[in-house]
């Protein structure tokens, strides 16, 4: 499924050390605790590995999707680029739980601009799928709108009858590691 899916039928199109962390059953990507684990590897294999601390990219699925929204908002200069993927800000109404931090926030009036404003110039291409009765596809496109808005560097592919599973098409997506190799950390 997802990435290591893509990875395993074409090893050779992904250049990268990649770093997997799983979300235990019961957790979510936007909880503090799977923050800390996911830094953790990420950290860990960076130095086991000797990692290009320029070029660090994040993607996530579905949850991960949302994490990685969730991490976008919080450590901006973390990483060279952003890849969602059937993710969003607000949870869908049978799992409101996992909305990302900004969407909980009070404070916050506008958590797509917010999170737009905090990406800043970090490049972005996001991914869903136009039948995705899982996380509504409106989420994805109110994130472009807002880094549209925001003057983002950001990509929009949305696949047309394509569910949940728009993961697939996204990984196999020719121009994605290109893309992504083009990325450095904006310093």
């Amino acid at each position: 499924m997802g990435l290591a899916h893509a990875i395993r039928e074409h090893a050779g199109n992904f250049p990268f050390v990649v770093v997997m962390p799983q979300c235990p059953k019961g957790k979510l990507w936007t909880e503090p605790e799977m923050e800390t684990q996911a830094f953790a590897a990420l950290d860990r294999s960076m130095k086991e590995f000797d990692g290009d601390s320029e070029r660090i990219y994040l993607t996530g699925i579905s949850m991960g999707g949302y994490g990685t929204w969730d991490l976008a908002a919080k450590y901006p200069h973390r990483f060279a680029a952003y890849v969602p993927i059937c993710g969003g800000i607000y949870g869908p109404p049978n799992f409101k739980q996992i909305e990302v931090s900004l969407a909980k926030d009070a404070q916050v009036a506008d958590p797509y601009a917010e999170t737009a404003r905090r990406v800043g110039n970090t490049p972005v291409w996001i991914f869903h799928g136009d039948a995705d009765d899982s996380v509504p596809v409106d989420e994805s496109r109110k994130m472009y709108a807002a880094l549209q808005a925001a003057g983002a560097k950001t990509k929009y592919s949305e696949y047309p009858g394509v569910g949940h599973n728009s993961w697939d098409k996204a990984y196999a997506e020719p121009e994605l590691v290109p893309w992504l190799l083009n990325q450095h950390l904006l310093r």
